[in-house]
């Protein structure tokens, strides 16, 4: 039996997907601070995956010169920036999430909300770019964004599948205390100020198509990665 040809309208279609990047499987990786998604993201890297950090997007946007970095300024002030007016990431943190030791603590969630408004937007302009981009390139790319905040943004919409990294609350302040050289005590108040500004770990991983538990091994979490990537390639093969 002859194969079915497609209509014109459906030709079309076709095109205008591939050439927009729609026929691409767009992938969200979230999870809590220090759970280990720049591990699981490199792994999967590693697999074929495409990855672009919402984290350096933002890093690039407010370099000096830019217009997210002259509104941060503008609604943050001067006092966040180092000697060679770039941003200081820890003085703007501490102005967004505020000190732990400071009585000004509980007005956080206001500036962290201020700060997102100022930059998720234009986050999300670069990360749908990049999408088209890769789309064009390999129509059946796996293209992940890894981001902290997707479903606190409300960008889950924005993605196919939505992947999320867990890790025990010890693990959690034993990597930031590595990473930041700070002792546990301070990287435990850290740690629970930035995630009171997330969903809790339980409630991210309900809104998960996959959910890696970082806690384990890395042999334990290559596994998990490898599972998921071989359902998402798939998937993206098959995506029309």
């Amino acid at each position: 039996m002859a194969e079915p040809v497609p209509s014109a309208a459906e030709r079309c279609l076709g095109a205008e997907r591939l050439l927009s990047g729609d026929s691409l499987l767009k992938v969200g990786l979230t999870g809590g601070i220090a759970s280990g998604k720049s591990v699981v993201g490199e792994m999967l890297v590693a697999l074929g995956a495409h990855l672009v950090q919402a984290d350096r997007i933002a890093h690039q946007l407010m370099l000096p010169g830019q217009p997210v970095y002259n509104e941060v300024v503008r609604h943050f002030g001067g006092a966040i920036l180092n000697h060679d007016l770039s941003v200081n990431r820890a003085k703007l943190a501490e102005a967004a999430f505020g000190s732990p030791t400071s009585a000004e603590s509980s007005t956080a969630s206001s500036r962290i909300q201020e700060l997102n408004r100022i930059v998720h937007p234009a986050v999300l302009r670069s990360q749908e770019g990049w999408m088209e981009e890769t789309g064009r390139q390999d129509s059946h790319a796996v293209a992940i964004v890894e981001a902290a905040l997707i479903i606190e943004a409300g960008a889950a919409k924005r993605f196919d599948r939505l992947v999320v990294v867990t890790c025990s609350e010890e693990q959690r302040i034993a990597r930031f205390a590595a990473r930041h050289k700070v002792d546990l005590d301070a990287a435990r108040k850290e740690v629970e100020r930035r995630m009171a500004a997330q969903l809790p770990e339980a409630e991210k991983a309900k809104a998960a198509d996959y959910v890696i538990d970082n806690s384990g091994s890395l042999d334990d979490t290559r596994e998990q990665v490898q599972r998921v990537w071989e359902k998402l390639h798939t998937e993206a093969m098959t995506k029309r």
